[in-house]
């Protein structure tokens, strides 16, 4: 995994910065968000006036200019790579069996609104019994099996619109 962290700095300016580079600055902690900073001989002046650690993003005040600024982690650069997001359920629209099973009882049908994480059917594996939920909401435009179905890995089960 690549140890840079990218910082974007308004919708223009980027940086990268690796570990080491971070670790090697002049910076001092002056307050609880505040901060000063030397580098190449000029004095800064840092304050972090508003963070969203979940989502990278900061606006700060360096020597009383105002900019915001968001920052990747390498994981979330990795994350990126790999083609997953962390709002990628969202964009799931419809639902296929996890393993082969029997369905023993579905509890939503066509039309119907759901939310994230409501109980949509359950499907009997290996002697188990497997709630599957929604992964988003929205609302269900088909239900492709019926209670006593036999389903096979990857079958769908629902559609959303």
């Amino acid at each position: 995994m690549d140890s840079s962290y990218s910082v974007k700095v308004g919708e223009n300016v980027d940086f990268a910065f690796s570990h080491e580079q971070i670790a090697a600055l002049d910076l001092i902690k002056t307050g609880k968000t505040s901060f000063h900073l030397l580098h190449k001989g000029q004095s800064y002046t840092i304050e972090i006036l508003q963070s969203n650690y979940n989502e990278g993003t900061y606006t700060i005040s360096v020597n009383g200019n105002e900019y915001t600024a968001s920052i990747h982690t390498p994981l979330d650069e990795l994350i990126l790579k790999m083609g997953f997001a962390t709002n990628g359920a969202k964009n799931i629209d419809s639902i296929s069996a996890p393993m082969p099973g029997l369905i023993l009882d579905i509890l939503v049908k066509v039309g119907q609104e759901v939310d994230e994480e409501d109980q949509l059917l359950v499907l009997e594996a290996m002697k188990m019994e497997n709630i599957i939920t929604s992964p988003r909401k929205g609302v269900v435009k088909q239900v492709a099996v019926k209670q006593g179905d036999t389903v096979d890995k990857k079958q769908l089960l629902i559609a959303f619109e």
